[in-house]
């Protein structure tokens, strides 16, 4: 709650105990403005996206202030599945627990289908994420936006931050000194009175109809609807439909499709096909209307509801805004601000959310004075290709779906499973994504830049864990720096060279840690109750800015702590023992996995973003003169192509 100034505090409770409490001079102190509320990143909307991006902004110690014209959270409906990305998001946050004991998890898929010579009958079952699909949960999530908003709400609160309700975003002013807070207008509660805030940074996440969109200059949603409607249905179900446990594709070549999704709470979620043989009006299909429908569709099963939660009506569209962020890289839209679809290909609450994650530590950053301009800029290079991406697949998947052809839905299912289950969202070469130098297919493995870093397993030296390796290190907004040589005693004096070169006074890597250091000491992260268990201290003990990982294949009976460099000693968490390949999705090692294979005298490195996706990656030869001193160079280098000193000039690419 802001401070009320205090001399009009003083004289309104002066006035109101007077006899004459009513005349003009109080009525004009009750309606003085209230003073700006000052930010340094303004988010409007409290949907999936903007607490993603909210949360992970308060997490980093970024001063954030959420607007939502909503009295509270989704209570009903909307969105409600999580693809296996999403699930390792959350799980790198530290927040899954919650939405894996509640959910319901999802492995296969069955179609049905009944023509004019045929009944309803069951076309076969397929699972729905098989082993090609290299992942830790290989199956949907089915849990209702209102929990996963919750879970955002409740984290942040505990940092100390929460939702303003009841204001509405009315228009924003950015001012001629490109330094200088721009002003964002809105108003709140019933009398609409207005307020406003002053932020270095907005973003719209204010969905499909956004008003934060609408008043960027020159931007707009373009792309196309469908006539087709579509009723949704949730609600607990009585039926004899074997395959209600299921994600389930019905087709009635009569009446429609439907898509039948199992829900959390016993409940089941249908969307409902008004297929039309005439001009009939969409505005009578209402919830009597679609429940016949289904049972229709359904037919020779029974079919009927306990209880409906809740029913909606909608057509397809798929549309993308010409831009995701201004002129100035100052204001940004994500979510359903920026792309809109089908609800059945259950993408649009995780691409929402994956939206906000690659723009919060970029957010992070820039408001700290680490990032060139081109960081932020590299928002809309890589978030409006994946949304130009999902839109095309979900037109023809919402066709497939719509034509209940099984086989040719199936097909297109398996042609795009990677981007469907998230890990396929890959990003182009740009200023972040260095192209791999060596062009040799043998040597390339899964870590490569633009990508996700594939799931692996590893034994921490320090307590002995199996851990997945690219869950272990929290989102603290760093990026992560994994070295990994088979020997460290043979790597030994390329490490000693490497850690001597970094930690120098002129390397821009211990430059830009001592910058950041500064920064942290004046704007720390928020401490949580969780801490005291999940220790964020480990990971910063060298940089607030950079994790070093050492990933060696030796025996822990054969090294100790205290052979490594001093800044590998300092970073004895993330001391890594690749000895479990049996424990992994593909029974490889993390080194054979990422790299594709590795020279036994040869350092790699690996370069891995704040959002979890490679940067760059790079190859030594260890028994070389100064092959340690040319790695710090590089690594220098790579950070220079996108990252500055606070208060310098960009450094130079």
């Amino acid at each position: 709650m802001d401070t009320p100034n205090v001399n009009t505090v003083v004289e309104t409770r002066r006035l109101s105990s007077s006899p004459d409490y009513m005349n003009p001079l109080f009525t004009n102190l009750r309606t003085l403005p209230e003073p700006p509320i000052e930010c340094q990143v303004c988010v409007i909307g409290a949907g999936p996206a903007g607490l993603m991006l909210a949360a992970n902004l308060t997490r980093f110690g970024i001063k954030v202030e959420v607007v939502d014209d909503r009295a509270d959270q989704t209570p009903v409906g909307r969105a409600d599945g999580l693809q296996p990305k999403t699930i390792e998001t959350f799980r790198q946050m530290r927040l899954a627990d919650t939405l894996l004991q509640r959910g319901v998890r999802v492995f296969d898929i069955s179609f049905w289908r009944s023509t004019a010579d045929e009944p309803l009958h069951r076309l076969g079952r397929e699972v729905h994420y098989p082993p090609v699909i290299d992942v830790l949960d290989p199956y949907i999530l089915l849990v209702h936006q209102g929990i996963v908003e919750k879970l955002f709400i409740e984290d942040m609160k505990i940092r100390g931050r929460e939702v303003r309700r009841n204001t509405a975003f009315d228009s924003y002013m950015l001012p001629e000194d490109k330094d200088s807070p721009m002003r964002v207008n809105c108003r709140f509660n019933v009398g609409q009175h207005r307020r406003t805030l002053l932020a270095q940074y907005l973003v719209g996440c204010d969905g499909a109809h956004s008003k934060v969109r609408k008043s960027i200059p020159n931007v707009e949603a373009t792309g196309m609807s469908q006539e087709a409607m579509w009723g949704v249905l949730d609600g607990e179900i009585i039926t004899n439909f074997p395959d209600i446990w299921s994600k389930t594709l019905v087709y009635s070549q009569e009446y429609g499709s439907i898509l039948v999704i199992p829900r959390e709470r016993n409940m089941t979620r249908f969307y409902i096909e008004l297929k039309t043989t005439g001009k009939a009006d969409p505005r009578m299909a209402g919830q009597e209307f679609v429940m016949q429908r289904a049972r229709k569709i359904m037919a020779p099963f029974t079919l009927d509801w306990k209880y409906i939660e809740w029913f909606g009506r909608y057509k397809v569209g798929q549309r993308v805004a010409s831009n995701f962020a201004d002129a100035n890289s100052r204001v940004f839209l994500a979510g359903d601000a920026s792309h809109t679809h089908s609800p059945k290909s259950a993408q649009g609450m995780n691409t929402s959310m994956h939206d906000s994650w690659n723009l919060a530590w970029k957010l992070n950053l820039a408001v700290r004075g680490l990032v060139q301009q081109s960081v932020l800029e590299s928002y809309e290079q890589e978030r409006r290709k994946i949304a130009l991406d999902l839109v095309n697949f979900d037109y023809e998947h919402a066709n497939k779906i719509a034509g209940g052809d099984a086989v040719a839905l199936a097909e297109n299912f398996r042609t795009n499973m990677r981007f469907i289950s998230g890990i396929g969202a890959e990003y182009s070469e740009n200023v972040l994504n260095q192209a791999a130098e060596e062009a040799v297919p043998y040597m390339m493995g899964g870590a490569k830049p633009g990508c996700l870093l594939p799931p692996a397993k590893v034994t921490r030296y320090l307590d002995s864990n199996p851990v997945d390796i690219q869950l272990d290190i929290p989102m603290l907004g760093q990026f992560r720096i994994y070295l990994l040589t088979w020997d460290v005693r043979q790597a030994g004096p390329f490490l000693e060279t490497f850690c001597q070169a970094i930690a120098t006074t002129s390397s821009f890597v211990s430059q830009l840690s001592a910058a950041a250091s500064a920064s942290y000491a004046a704007h720390p992260r928020p401490s949580a109750p969780e801490d005291i268990y999940l220790r964020p201290e480990r990971y910063t003990a060298v940089s607030h800015l950079f994790t070093f990982a050492l990933i060696t294949t030796m025996s822990k009976s054969d090294i100790e702590i205290s052979d490594l460099p001093a800044l590998l000693q300092d970073s004895r968490w993330t001391f890594y023992l690749d000895d479990i390949p049996e424990q992994d999705t593909r029974g490889l090692h993390c080194t054979s996995k990422w790299l594709g294979s590795l020279g036994p005298s040869e350092v790699a490195i690996v370069n891995v973003r704040p959002d979890g996706y490679v940067g760059s990656v790079g190859r030594w030869e260890s028994s070389l003169d100064n092959s340690g001193v040319e790695a710090a160079k590089w690594l220098d280098a790579y950070y220079q192509r996108f990252m500055q000193l606070p208060n310098t000039k960009p450094a130079s690419v």
